[in-house]
């Protein structure tokens, strides 16, 4: 929104699932005279703007090429969608390749354009009143806090490194992982919560500000993502940006960002996951090799600027 804000667009955000049918999405466009509309996830957000009476484009979100293809009714939408946006973007060439796989005459309209990041960590967060907040020990000598930042739904699988993360919590009492993210999916989060408060050593805590998110990851001492299927984290991104370490469950969208042991670490089982983290903090060499590496991916791959300039230019395609 800011990059079309910056080009002299008036840009309205709305949630996909507050919207039931396209009737809904045509009824808005055409009471509030938009021009023109962006949708992010083409099923999701997509399916909305079939028989538009304004051109659109489309971003991939990640689950849509990843997972609902293999639904055929969803494949079926999706395709029709397709043939009616004046472009599409994916994070990845492997995502372009995955969608034009399955839409051979929709190749030439999607574009591939990285996500860009941009942190703005805030001066004013109190590090040690979100440790109290989350019921973390101030006082451990030796704190490691690790984050698992995410919407809460079943894709991301938060609950995937709980038990095994809850086994080490109780022979090292330094370690302790803090879930962090919208309830995207209500029944599902209080399943979270549910398994979280038997859960010694693991934290669910209360979303916040991006701002002071930020300021989080930049006090913690890793980033993980644990989902089952992934566009391109941003949470990844951003913890690289901060100068954090990552370690991400080794599926393609992450493998996409992160080079293991230099960039960040992948794991493909909990056990696995609890070794690399052992490793990476007994090891500060590697850990300030993979996070100067990390930085200077983010900064020469994933360009706020560039983005910027790519989404401007497209949406003059509209």
């Amino acid at each position: 929104r800011n990059h079309l804000h910056a080009a002299g667009h008036t840009c309205v955000l709305k949630d996909a699932f507050m919207y039931e049918s396209p009737t809904e999405i045509a009824n808005l466009t055409s009471t509030d005279m938009f021009d023109a509309a962006l949708a992010i996830h083409l099923y999701k957000g997509g399916r909305l703007l079939q028989g538009s009476r304004i051109p659109f484009g489309i971003i991939f979100g990640g689950t849509d090429i990843n997972e609902d293809i293999k639904c055929e009714e969803k494949h079926h939408v999706m395709g029709a969608v397709l043939q009616e946006a004046r472009f599409a973007v994916a994070f990845t060439m492997k995502m372009k390749e995955l969608a034009a796989a399955e839409w051979p005459e929709a190749r030439k309209k999607i574009y591939v354009q990285t996500q860009g990041i941009k942190t703005m960590p805030s001066e004013a967060f109190d590090w040690y009143r979100f440790l109290q907040n989350a019921g973390i020990p101030t006082d451990t000598q030796s704190l490691h806090v690790f984050l698992l930042i995410c919407g809460l739904r079943r894709v991301k699988d938060p609950l995937y490194l709980v038990d095994v993360f809850s086994d080490w919590h109780r022979k090292d009492p330094s370690v302790h992982l803090g879930i962090i993210g919208p309830a995207v999916d209500p029944l599902f989060t209080c399943e979270v919560k549910e398994k979280v408060k038997r859960a010694p050593g693991v934290h669910f805590l209360q979303e916040m500000p991006q701002d002071d998110l930020h300021a989080a990851v930049r006090r913690c001492f890793a980033v993980v993502n644990s989902s089952i299927s992934e566009g391109m984290s941003a949470a990844i991104l951003e913890a690289m940006d901060l100068g954090i370490p990552v370690l991400a469950r080794n599926i393609p969208g992450n493998a996409a960002i992160i080079k293991h042991k230099e960039t960040g670490l992948l794991f493909s089982n909990p056990q696995e996951f609890v070794l690399l983290s052992k490793s990476l903090m007994n090891d500060p060499i590697m850990e300030k090799e993979i996070v100067t590496r990390a930085k200077d991916y983010v900064k020469k791959h994933h360009s706020w600027e560039s983005e910027r300039k790519v989404y401007q230019n497209l949406v003059l395609r509209l």
